[in-house]
């Protein structure tokens, strides 16, 4: 309808212009003439207001519907390289924490991020599972740093891209549902900050770049999406099942931090001992729930046992997974108990003369060892 007004009605418009030489119209001719002039500006001006309006009222055209997808996906993507960058920083820290063996840094928790670190569930078919993770938030980052300056290699369309994304995300987000299920149960108690951080980017990755799909391209993709999670999940399930046997004799141990009464006296020499010990620096290494520890202790007796500089190795108790705090750890202990005296490590409890003889203990005729 707009073009075909567009046609006729410049020629009406002129030929009504072209009839001013004729003679004096009657007043009846002139109101006719002056609404066919009002109709024909009308009709002239009506083109421009449909122009106007048709992008309100119909659909977007393609090219329209691109440059809003473009925008969008541009944000998405800015989002996916920041938020993957901080994923990236996070692994790659806990990564190099569980290579060289060292203890993690937990602002919230205590020790109980190093608990779940040098777990067998931090480990899938013999890969750290922080390198793994690594991986991925840096893939993620670096294709969205990438497509978000609208360069897209090896031939890649944008429609591939956003698939891609949401193909890495959701393999993202089902692992760290997972692994919050596993902290839950198997870990119950225990407060993890690096794994909150992770499932906090994980499920935000995944929801940002599932906006950019309509209700339509969702239920397109969503079968696709299930076998993503599906192999996620049975993958973890057979490489943790096959840890199962190694590992379930340990898998019930947990023992709180207990402290056993000393019970027998102290001799006059092992008072003197004990202070001498004390004054050197040397230091006992032992546990809580070691047997051996506890009779080294009873060969002092109750008042010289508190002047000994005793190292509990386990302060926050023991389950399966925990380790020493970094004092023991740093002394390579082989066992409990162990003393350092002047630099010689000596293992197992040791009689109160061997002691007196390494720490340069001059054993007095009065204070001799019964």
């Amino acid at each position: 309808m707009a073009s075909f007004l567009n046609i006729t009605s410049p020629p009406f418009f002129s030929s009504r212009t072209s009839l001013s030489p004729s003679p004096p119209p009657t007043l009846t001719a002139q109101l006719t003439q002056f609404k066919v002039l009002l109709l024909s500006l009308y009709i002239h001006s009506r083109p421009n207001q449909e122009t106007d309006s048709e992008p309100h009222e119909t659909a977007p055209s393609p090219s329209n519907s691109a440059s809003l997808l473009s925008s969008s996906s541009v944000s998405t993507y800015n989002w996916c390289a920041g938020l993957g960058g901080v994923g990236f920083l996070e692994t790659a820290y806990l990564t190099f924490l569980k290579l060289t063996n060292s203890d993690a840094f937990c602002p919230i928790g205590g020790g109980n991020c190093g608990d779940v670190l040098s777990s067998d569930y931090a480990v899938v078919f013999g890969v750290p599972l922080p390198l793994i993770g690594m991986i991925s938030y840096g893939l993620v980052a670096a294709l969205g740093l990438q497509w978000s300056g609208k360069k897209f290699p090896f031939g890649i369309e944008e429609s591939n891209g956003r698939l891609l994304l949401l193909g890495c995300t959701t393999s993202m987000a089902v692992a760290s549902g997972y692994f919050m299920y596993i902290l839950s149960t198997k870990f119950s108690g225990t407060s993890c900050t690096y794994c909150l951080l992770s499932a906090f980017l994980s499920f935000s990755l995944f929801f940002i770049t599932l906006k950019d799909f309509g209700l339509e391209e969702i239920q397109k993709f969503l079968g696709l999406q299930l076998c993503i999670a599906s192999v996620v999940i049975f993958s973890l399930n057979t490489s943790y099942a096959t840890l199962q046997p190694a590992s379930s004799s340990l898998a019930d141990i947990n023992l709180e931090y207990f402290t056993t009464e000393i019970t027998t006296p102290s001799s006059p020499f092992a008072i003197s001992l004990a202070r001498h010990l004390q004054s050197t620096g040397a230091k006992m290494y032992g546990a809580f729930w070691c047997s051996h520890c506890q009779e080294q202790k009873q060969m002092f007796g109750k008042e010289a046992a508190e002047l000994l500089n005793y190292v509990e190795c386990f302060p926050n108790g023991f389950r399966k997974g925990t380790k020493m705090i970094k004092a023991c750890a740093d002394a390579k202990l082989e066992g409990f108990p162990t003393w350092v005296i002047n630099g010689q490590v000596l293992s197992g409890d040791q009689e109160l003369s061997e002691l007196a003889k390494v720490s340069g203990f001059k054993i007095e005729e009065s204070n001799q060892p019964s």
